[in-house]
């Protein structure tokens, strides 16, 4: 078997990464995200975690992988299985397990109620539906990381100028923004092909955590994830896991609100447009939200409820876009030509590593959103 992965970053090491090149430090200055995604790995890999057996979850992991064309995170996932008993013969309960992979793997709309509610029925307890989703989800997140990053690290060899800050690209848009005459105020609820600005409610398909049965760990994991998640389905179900939810919510917080680098409305139109992509509505009615309260306007997100192909009202719009769509779409085609659009609107590399950022946590955000329940629209 590989070496343990709390002995190593697994990241720095797929990559790969070495101490001395201009990327790593580039990584090394989002020290919580290199953290929290280490700790994630280590949590749900964890081979004394309850439930899912390790050799369940590594197979799991390794579909994800294949599926997502990242050669180095399946040979990864295959070496960690080498010397493991193998998993139960396939039966009911491995083949709903490996179909809800690929399903949220590669198509993760499809990922209905009906999808979800095969695995209580082929066996696997609610934690155990939680650790698996969880799992799809972070492996996606790894992925379109280590892909990011890859492509990262084929620029910088080739332009070594890529690990410096960029320059403003000379049309940049400098005039006043005018709102539109055929839009909403920014503010305003706008819907459009199904997706909307307006805050939403989410309820589970699977039963949440009864705070009055809770235990001491389920309640500090929710007392220290958000102000409301005592109330919130989505804390309640996924905290029947909560080291995983621990993690997941470190890695989470230090990649959207990390100092410096990409501006925050950049790193929400990301998201934005991330969920758009997947077709996950309730994320995108968030995210989309939060950059009509940072920047005071809602064109941009018109155009990507519209088409998210071409949204941007500005060059530095548009590359952020493009490269959500071509990072969520297809990490195993994504490379340094999937940059250059970035670096010639003038984000510098922390601002590219955040981007890349953004656009993984929310590969992990919607497949959590999109398979464990639904959104729930104000009358």
């Amino acid at each position: 078997m590989s070496t343990p992965a709390s002995e190593v970053d697994l990241v720095d090491a797929l990559v790969p990464l070495h101490a001395a090149s201009p990327l790593h430090a580039v990584r090394h200055q989002r020290e919580k995200v290199v953290a929290a995604t280490q700790g994630s790995y280590d949590a749900i890999f964890d081979p004394a975690l309850p439930g899912l057996s390790l050799a369940e979850r590594l197979l799991a992991a390794q579909t994800v992988a294949r599926l997502s064309g990242s050669a180095a995170l399946e040979a990864h996932y295959r070496d960690r299985s080498d010397g493991l008993p193998e998993p139960a013969p396939a039966g009911e309960r491995q083949q709903a397990m490996l179909t809800f992979t690929e399903v949220l793997t590669e198509h993760p709309v499809q990922g209905d109620r009906a999808a979800l509610l095969k695995l209580p029925a082929a066996g696997l307890s609610t934690p155990e539906v939680i650790t698996l989703a969880q799992l799809i989800a972070f492996v996606a997140y790894q992925v379109r990381v280590v892909a990011g990053l890859q492509a990262m690290a084929e620029m910088t060899a080739i332009d070594p100028a890529g690990a410096q800050p960029g320059q403003a690209p000379p049309d940049e848009a400098t005039s006043p923004f005018v709102h539109p005459a055929n839009l909403p105020q920014p503010g305003e609820p706008m819907r459009v092909n199904g997706y909307t600005n307006e805050t939403l409610g989410w309820t589970a398909w699977l039963p949440v955590v009864d705070l009055a049965w809770a235990t001491p760990e389920q309640l500090a994991v929710l007392e220290s994830s958000h102000p409301k998640a005592k109330t919130s389905d989505y804390y309640r179900v996924l905290v029947h896991q909560p080291r995983i939810l621990h993690e997941r919510s470190l890695v989470f917080n230090a990649i959207m609100y990390a100092p410096g680098g990409l501006s925050r409305a950049e790193r929400e139109l990301a998201s934005a447009a991330v969920s758009r992509v997947n077709g996950c509505v309730y994320c995108a009615s968030v995210h989309a939200q939060r950059f009509e309260q940072l920047t005071k306007r809602n064109d941009v997100i018109a155009q990507l409820f519209a088409e998210p192909q071409g949204a941007g009202t500005t060059a530095r719009e548009r590359a952020v876009v493009q490269l959500a769509i071509e990072l969520t779409r297809a990490p195993a085609d994504f490379g340094p030509a999937q940059l250059q659009a970035a670096r010639a609107a003038g984000l510098a590399a922390l601002e590219v590593l955040d981007l890349v950022h953004a656009v993984a946590i929310f590969a992990w955000a919607n497949r959590l959103m999109l398979n464990l329940g639904e959104p729930v629209f104000p009358a």
